[in-house]
């Protein structure tokens, strides 16, 4: 029955495809539900972020395998507008489907790249938030559903691109929005946001009716004010583990990426988010757990009722969310075959938790981390090490607010038992000096509760490789260094390879049992996006989104160390066939942006320390220290600030098609003092006495904190 349902699929996609090439207009014929999404085993369409309910992110394809990918070659590309393109596209019935920028929807015919349709929701200027854009859509029968950094919830016609509704998933005004792939189930589309690192956010996911966008269910991540009363009894008992008055500052606990759907139990498992604000201190004065911050929950689908959680950073103060993959697999445990789930958080440690109970089967280091000794098994708690709270004023750990894994989803291979994952080693420098509980105010003193590091973060400061862990054995079977500090997401196949796009723009693909590179091609450009795989008319296809943009261009000269630049280097999709005889389309070569400087203006020091700390509203697009990561101009090498006019003008009004938001809320002495910390930045460099006391300090730092670790101290 299976042969015959897949025959059918080539046959019906082939069909499709004649349509589409033939008509111009897409023929949406696949039959994307509950039981396609949980079929591991026909591996025809990628219809889904992870490709299936089980987000493994694995194709049972073959075709391109160890022995012939040396052929794959390019079949065709697409050049794209849009400015962020590190998102997961879809396929359906030989159709891509992609979100790019604020959430534009662009059809693409998956054998000869032919545009069919785009949708642009429109985002309003006032609502774009910083360079991070849309990370993935979704696909369910008829219809692509994707969210907006504003908040909606739209869902298109797959055939046309047309509307047929939309909702706000957010309260007018509000600091949350949208970036993560939403996920679909039993009719259901479920969708949370981000938002816990920019003050007063409240976490929560909601499910929508599919076919109309009417609210279903809504599950809040961290209780509010006891004296409103609690919307369940998860509320109840999570309002336990906070103490002081933490819903004045909202709370955190996004839930920005991670959702897995598990068909055999109906239920939904919930990566969350951070903390808001980061600093424990501040947001639960005299301590506690902070439930549900950085977990997993698991949820019952129907009705959003809590079932079980289990916490990997109670208590967290670092940014340790839990918001990375949760991926649904069968493995080995003690010598009988379990069902897991498998996640890998920014805290650095690898987690197998029981599927059904949430229980803690293993966790072990997955790289470099010195916040904690180890995870109890008897408990499921940390055992932290001291001053990791920065309990003297500061402190100095890895991993970092980065994490060692990040949002770049990883993959599993049913094939080889092993998890493949995209992992960077970066330490994090966290300083609470002059925070006070009593006095701290969220809006004055800043929404993470820490000073501001406002140096440029240099590209020795961290390194990435792509690891391939046994999650049965707690092991790693090989790691591959990589360039740069953050490469792409992965994806793995049954014909032994591992793809990945890097920040160096190759595209490559290893053996899946020992790393070896077996191909590699030049995209023109470096990428975070995970590529995906499919077949039409009998061929197998690889598509990846490639172009340089996204959170993690924010950290200056590690950031920049590839030469990508926004403005210069392209944004693309690629797809790649055995044989294919296209031509990649050309790029600049990478280049570094030089500094510009006017004589005559004198930097003010006052003014220049005012607009360090106003500058923490550009950071993340600008780069620290205002070293451009390659998304936005760097404005040190920008004639923009030197003018007062031009500059007051580009803050006043944004740059909309630039993805720049407006900053009207500066005033003229605000653009005067960031005017002055510009200028400071083009001109800093260096003494090698400051460079010295800088390393000094890190040293004693990181020495007080092993001693302490080792109680000594």
């Amino acid at each position: 029955m299976q042969g015959g349902r897949t025959i059918r699929r080539i046959v019906s996609a082939s069909i499709a495809a004649l349509v589409i090439a033939y008509a111009g207009q897409p023929l949406a014929v696949a039959d994307i539900d509950n039981a396609a999404l949980s079929n591991d085993a026909n591996g025809i369409d990628w219809p889904a972020y992870g490709r299936t309910f089980s987000e493994q992110r694995f194709s049972p394809l073959d075709q391109i395998n160890r022995r012939n990918v040396s052929k794959l070659s390019l079949a065709w590309s697409m050049e794209l507008p849009e400015w962020n393109v590190s998102s997961a596209p879809v396929e359906a019935d030989g159709v891509i489907y992609i979100a790019v920028g604020f959430s534009v929807i662009h059809a693409v015919d998956a054998v000869s790249g032919k545009q069919l349709w785009t949708y642009d929701p429109q985002i309003a200027p006032e609502k774009m938030h910083f360079a991070w854009g849309i990370r993935g859509l979704a696909f369910w029968k008829d219809k692509v559903i994707a969210g907006v950094q504003d908040g909606r919830l739209f869902a298109l016609d797959a055939k046309s691109g047309k509307l047929l509704w939309e909702t706000l998933t957010t309260e007018p005004g509000d600091n949350r929005y949208i970036t993560g792939a939403p996920r679909v189930f039993n009719g259901k589309v479920i969708v949370g946001q981000g938002g816990a690192d920019f003050g007063h956010v409240r976490g929560y996911v909601t499910t929508y009716d599919i076919d109309t966008g009417k609210l279903l269910w809504r599950w809040y991540i961290v209780p509010d004010d006891p004296s409103k009363g609690f919307e369940n009894k998860a509320m109840e008992m999570a309002a336990k583990t906070w103490k002081g008055q933490w819903w004045k500052f909202g709370g955190g606990g996004t839930a920005w990426n991670a959702m897995t759907y598990d068909p055999e139990l109906n239920r939904v498992y919930i990566g969350t988010g951070n903390g808001g604000p980061w600093n424990a201190k501040l947001r639960s004065p005299g301590g506690g757990d902070n439930l549900f911050l950085c977990s997993v929950v698991a949820l019952d689908a129907d009705t959003g009722e809590y079932v079980w959680h289990y916490q990997t950073s109670p208590g967290e103060s670092w940014d340790f969310t839990s918001t990375m993959d949760i991926v649904m697999a069968t493995i080995p445990v003690d010598g009988k075959l379990r069902k897991v789930l498998l996640h890998a958080p920014k805290n650095g440690f690898f987690y197998v938790l029981d599927r059904a109970t949430g229980k803690l089967i293993s966790a072990e280091k997955l790289g470099k981390v010195t916040w904690a000794k180890s995870i109890d098994m008897a408990s499921g708690r940390p055992i932290e090490n001291p001053g990791v709270r920065y309990e003297d004023g500061e402190a100095l750990m890895w991993p970092g607010s980065g994490g060692v894994h990040n949002w770049q989803p990883m993959s599993f291979s049913p094939d080889t038992g092993l998890t493949y994952v995209p992992v960077h080693e970066m330490p994090g420098y966290y300083n609470d000096q002059g925070f006070d509980p009593k006095t701290y105010d969220m809006d004055r003193d800043g929404p993470m509760g820490l000073k501001a590091f406002n140096d440029d973060i240099p590209k020795s400061a961290g390194s990435s490789s792509l690891i391939a862990w046994n999650p049965a054995t707690q092991k790693k079977a090989w790691e591959v260094p990589l360039s740069g500090a953050t490469n792409g997401g992965v994806m793995s196949t049954h014909g032994g390879l591992v793809f990945q796009g890097q920040a160096d723009g190759k595209f490559v693909a290893r053996d899946d049992q020992t790393g070896a590179l077996l191909w590699s091609t030049d995209m023109g450009v470096g990428t975070q996006a995970p590529p995906i795989t499919y077949s039409v008319g009998g061929k197998q296809y690889v598509s990846i989104l490639a172009g340089w943009a996204g959170g993690q261009m924010l950290l200056g000269s590690l950031s920049a160390q590839h030469g990508w630049v926004g403005r210069e280097h392209p944004r693309r999709l690629l797809t790649y066939v055995l044989d294919g005889s296209a031509v990649l389309p050309p790029s600049p070569p990478p280049s570094q942006p030089m500094p510009v400087d006017d004589p005559s203006f004198k930097v003010d020091p006052a003014r220049s320390a005012k607009g360090a700390r106003l500058y923490q509203k550009c950071l993340i697009c600008h780069g620290a220290g205002a070293v451009a990561g390659g998304f936005a101009p760097d404005l040190r090498a920008s004639g923009v600030p030197l003018s007062a006019d031009a500059f007051a003008a580009v803050l006043a009004g944004g740059l909309s098609s630039r993805g720049m938001p407006a900053f009207p809320e500066l005033t003229a002495q605000d653009q005067t003092a960031l005017r002055h910390y510009i200028r400071e930045r083009a001109r800093y460099k260096p003494s090698f006495t400051e460079q010295i006391g800088a390393l000094w300090h890190f040293l004693m730092l990181s020495l007080k904190m092993k001693l302490k670790a080792w109680g000594w101290i």
